[in-house]
């Protein structure tokens, strides 16, 4: 099994432009997922505010981020990747560069912006790999990329806690705005490729009920599901330890979940064949219930983690694959922009309701939410599939044909 996935994504690395990519959207993602942490902190120490008002912000921003991605995505596939670049690092990189100097109401003002203009990262390196690999290495190609976010998440979150707690959060505000132009501007020299064929930037547009129906939004709403377990687990999580006495091996714990989910990100890539997104959300799910018995160490708790950690980045490298599947390239940036808001918003709801029912009936509630949550959404896609017939995968060159 190691020979054979070292072999794909070996191939998957040779082909033109790719490795460049991934090691250019791996940087990039950093400052992103530093963000919520380090606004967090900023409310809460600089502005002496509590977590409410922290989570306040953060749901503005939220909000705008969700908002913004298809639109972003749209942009992208009508005025080209480096226009929209050039909106969203100035929107973004302004709001991030003038936050710190910003008291709360000014900061909640421009909060809905500053998500807004968000440098749609997720996106672009989604639709630059579906562009760059053949379908036959999308698998691996798109595993890489799932790989890449939760090597990402053990950086970005660290680095920021690190540079508010020794220098300020004002520091790491300028360090996620520094960095947002930087990439911003890096992304615009390179300008990946996010068309398969540039025949394809002068043909007419499909509607969008041509293409977003039934089994792509199926797909949406697994992603949807997928993050809302996610983020109700690290809530249930933090809970769970604190609960043990054994808040401090927060950080150890949320780096075994992110190596186990990796892990579990290089075998997906290395199958031939795979269950689709739904099955692996169902199984995910299904693997959070037994955490909810566990007690004692920490040590004991991180085993009981790994199994459905083992199953996180292929359900995210899942739904990243159909989406590219299921939609003609000249469409896939507001498709794209859809999935990251269907991520972003999962999360936005996930914490909130795991939060509610840990409040109320302890951590092992918020597990056994989480697992729930995602069987329910798991199930119901699976059956609204089985009820339809399976559409064709689009085809790039079959589309343009068409046209």
């Amino acid at each position: 099994m190691v020979s054979v996935a070292l072999s794909r994504y070996r191939t998957v690395l040779a082909l033109p432009g790719v490795g460049a990519l991934m090691a250019l959207m791996l940087a990039a993602r950093i400052p992103v997922t530093a963000n919520s942490m380090v606004l967090t902190l900023h409310v809460v120490l600089s502005l002496h505010l509590g977590y409410g008002a922290a989570g306040i912000a953060g749901a503005v921003i939220t909000i705008g981020t969700a908002v913004g991605a298809p639109v972003l995505g749209r942009l992208i596939d009508s005025i080209g990747l480096r226009w929209t670049l050039v909106i969203c690092t100035v929107g973004e990189g302004a709001f991030w560069l003038t936050a710190g100097q910003l008291n709360y109401s000014a900061l909640l003002l421009t909060a809905f912006f500053g998500g807004l203009f968000a440098v749609p990262v997720m996106s672009i390196s989604r639709q630059a790999i579906a562009a760059l690999v053949p379908d036959e290495h999308r698998r691996s190609a798109f595993s890489m990329d799932s790989i890449s976010v939760e090597l990402s998440y053990m950086a970005g979150p660290a680095l920021g806690v690190l540079v508010a707690t020794r220098a300020s959060t004002y520091a790491a505000l300028l360090a996620i705005g520094g960095a947002t132009v930087a990439f911003g501007i890096l992304l615009y020299v390179v300008n990946p490729r996010v068309r398969a064929d540039a025949t394809e930037d002068t043909a007419p547009r499909p509607a969008r009920r041509s293409w977003l129906r039934g089994t792509l939004i199926g797909v949406l709403i697994t992603n949807f599901g997928a993050v809302f377990v996610l983020a109700g687990m690290e809530v249930a999580t933090v809970a769970a330890l604190r609960g043990l006495g054994e808040i401090s091996w927060t950080g150890i714990v949320t780096i075994f979940m992110c190596v186990a989910s990796a892990t579990g990100g290089i075998i997906y890539g290395a199958l031939r064949r795979a269950p689709g997104p739904a099955v692996l959300l169902a199984i995910m799910s299904v693997l959070m219930l037994p955490v909810a018995l566990v007690g004692g160490q920490w040590w004991v708790f991180v085993l009981a983690m790994i199994p459905t950690n083992l199953i996180c980045a292929p359900t995210l490298a899942s739904t990243g694959e159909a989406v590219a599947r299921l939609t003609p390239s000249s469409v896939r940036g507001e498709a794209m922009g859809l999935h990251s808001s269907s991520l972003t918003l999962g999360a936005a709801l996930g914490s909130p309701v795991i939060g509610t029912i840990v409040d109320h009936l302890g951590p092992s509630g918020g597990f056994l939410g989480a697992g729930l949550g995602g069987i329910a959404v798991s199930t119901a896609v699976i059956l609204a599939n089985t009820r339809r017939p399976r559409p064709t995968p689009v085809e790039p060159d079959l589309v343009t044909a068409r046209r």
